[in-house]
């Protein structure tokens, strides 16, 4: 198995709207759509699409859209001996997209709340066998540290992409991945530092380097993405696109470069094409709707 994601799934309940309404305000949407989501699952997702072998370990819930889940990750060819179903409601991420691609999200974590650092241990030896571990923060933050110190016993890269960003998390129990992922949002948020300009990425993304962690890769939207470790940086070009629904691209970039990482191992390589890709899922519609498969990104990279 290539790469084991160990995060959340979500039932996303988007809206496309003209503008948010004010307090007390009704507003009329013209469009809705209604798919499947969560950072965990989408980066599952976008990894198995392109070709990796992928086994998704979380919790669903005990209503309607756990079955519509579970039959989503096997469409996509996503082991689910670890997706485990819970007294709880399904995670729902109801999500507004405006007129100029701009998205707001709010999320409701449901049985996602209720994936545990047993639940880890339990399917340990079977993450073991994977190559990468691929972690997000919609899980609880014990869950994720159990998963980090997982992969240190077991000499496997973990790659965390923190997000949502949570003040909570403790730097100093993630140091031991071998990558770490956030925006320049989320960049701010851990670190407490300004991220307005490339300077100032640069700083706040030395705080994370200096916890210990050896690759911090900064994505920064239509600014690129910034890789830098002990021995320098570099900076991947943005791609330029028609951007229709910026919803799930980053997911789409992590998605992606675990999948190039896992294939040959090149950094820098990986981080063009998770920029490709990325790019290209921000102009279709949806979260995971909008990722190509193996044999859409091969055609979009050779027309490149």
């Amino acid at each position: 198995m290539d790469i084991a994601v160990i995060g959340s799934n979500m039932v996303d309940l988007i809206s496309y709207i003209h503008r948010m309404p004010a307090e007390g305000e009704t507003v009329e949407a013209p469009d809705f759509a209604m798919g499947c989501g969560g950072k965990g699952a989408n980066q599952a997702v976008a990894a198995a699409r392109l070709g990796s072998s992928v086994r998704m370990v979380t919790r669903v819930g005990n209503d309607i859209f756990a079955d519509n889940t579970i039959a989503n990750f096997r469409r996509n060819g996503i082991d689910t001996t670890y997706v485990m179903p819970t007294e709880a409601t399904s995670g729902v991420a109801p999500i507004f997209v405006d007129e100029e691609s701009r998205n707001s999200i709010i999320i409701v974590k449901g049985a996602n709340a209720l994936l545990t650092p047993d639940d880890v241990r339990a399917a340990e030896e079977d993450i073991a066998a994977c190559r990468l571990i691929v972690l997000q923060l919609e899980i609880p933050l014990e869950t994720v540290y159990e998963a980090v110190a997982l992969g240190k016993r077991h000499g496997i890269p973990v790659l965390l992409n923190p997000a949502p960003a949570q003040p909570d998390l403790v730097l100093g129990r993630v140091r031991d991945c071998e990558y770490i992922v956030p925006n320049e949002t989320e960049l701010s948020l851990l670190t407490g530092m300004p991220v307005e300009t490339m300077d100032d990425v640069r700083n706040a993304a030395s705080v994370l380097l200096d916890v210990g962690i050896p690759n911090v890769i900064v994505t920064l939207g239509e600014r690129g993405a910034l890789w830098l470790t002990a021995e320098g940086e570099r900076v991947i070009d943005a791609v330029a696109v028609d951007a229709h629904d910026t919803t799930g691209a980053g997911d789409a970039f992590i998605g992606c470069f675990s999948h190039c990482l896992v294939a040959d191992g090149d950094v820098l390589e990986a981080l063009r094409r998770a920029s490709h890709y990325a790019a290209d899922s921000v102009t279709k519609p949806g979260t995971q709707s909008s990722y190509a498969d193996a044999e859409q990104f091969a055609r979009l990279c050779g027309a490149q």
